[in-house]
């Protein structure tokens, strides 16, 4: 059932972690604007990431003083990592993103305007979004092993800075040139899998941009599952090929039926690979196979516009800050 809770004007505490060097834009700018838009709401403390202090120890401090929103300006390195500090703690999480790829605004749907964001969170509602554990870390978006992690892996922060987006394509295309399968043993409680592999991706949450995570055709973001999308081509032609697909099926939001991908769905999942692979987690090459990663339903209440409010299916509930929620093998 959904509580409607009307939200005092003024007086709530919320912290502000900003990165300033995220994107391409003008920080001080950008700052100046989000200021304008929350501090006649909230009782604004901000704070900025620095090479020394990420995102995730700021968030966890603000959790520690008893904040009751905490709000993440940047890239999706940035947001992943304040979002880890929020799992379980039902303090609602607002996202301004500001990055290059805003993989984690646009896989949950969260506006990507400055303007917009900071009105969803001022008007917003809350959500109950899935998040996940790899190895032990917290995971909000996907895991990437082989491929992806290696692209990843190449792309320097001034090739985002000077060429946004592109900067992952070109690495991607470099990528290919390079790419190479390895054996992998996948397990989950319903099935193990052994096949050889050139990409695996382990998604809780993903947009379509993000096309080796898409072998489901919708990847769903609290239905308490992972979705495992396994890419096996056989040369770089095939691997465009595959991609192409696998982003039409995202838009179609129809499973993939191609003999060099492979998908199923699973609340936990086990990889094995030889060689060891490196791992990308939310973005960041931060851990190598072997891995297990595990589906926390609910984990993190986030901030979502009001007109999502229209789709009755979701479970979503207005911001109360004074009380601060078929399997397919693969080929062998």
């Amino acid at each position: 059932m959904r509580e409607s809770v009307t939200p005092e004007p003024c007086g709530r505490s919320a912290c502000l972690i900003y990165n300033p060097v995220a994107g391409q834009g003008d920080a001080e700018a950008d700052l100046r604007l989000i200021r304008s838009f929350l501090e006649p709401v909230f009782d604004l403390d901000i704070r900025f990431t620095t090479p020394e202090v990420g995102a995730n120890a700021l968030a966890c401090a603000a959790v520690e003083r008893g904040t009751q929103l905490v709000i993440a300006s940047g890239g999706d390195g940035t947001l992943s990592a304040a979002a880890e500090a929020l799992v379980g703690t039902g303090i609602p999480f607002g996202v301004i993103s500001r990055g290059t790829a805003n993989a984690f605004a646009n896989a949950l749907g969260l506006p990507l305007t400055l303007e917009l964001a900071c009105e969803a969170i001022i008007d917003g509602a809350t959500r109950a979004v899935d998040v996940a554990t790899c190895n032990g870390l917290p995971m909000v978006l996907l895991a990437g092993i082989g491929f992806e992690a290696e692209a990843v892996a190449r792309t320097s922060r001034e090739a985002k800075n000077w060429f946004g987006t592109l900067a992952y394509v070109w690495s991607g295309l470099q990528q290919l040139a390079e790419m190479q399968s390895f054996w992998v043993a996948i397990e989950t409680p319903d099935l193990h899998i052994q096949t050889t592999a050139t990409a695996i991706t382990i998604a809780n949450a993903a947009p379509p941009t993000s096309v080796l995570a898409q072998g489901c055709g919708a990847c769903v973001f609290d239905d308490g599952l992972l979705d495992i999308t396994v890419v096996a081509p056989n040369s770089a032609m095939e691997a465009l090929a595959a991609a192409f697909d696998l982003f039409s099926s995202a838009v179609r939001a129809a499973a993939l039926d191609r003999p060099d991908v492979g998908h199923l769905l699973a609340p936990w999942v086990r990889v094995v690979t030889d060689p060891p692979q490196v791992v990308a987690i939310d973005g960041e090459v931060v851990a190598r196979t072997p891995l297990e990663v595990v589906c926390v339903p609910g984990g993190l209440r986030v901030i979502v516009p009001v007109d999502d409010l229209l789709e009755p299916h979701l479970a979503v509930e207005y911001l109360d800050l004074e009380s601060a929620a078929e399997v397919e093998p693969l080929a062998e």
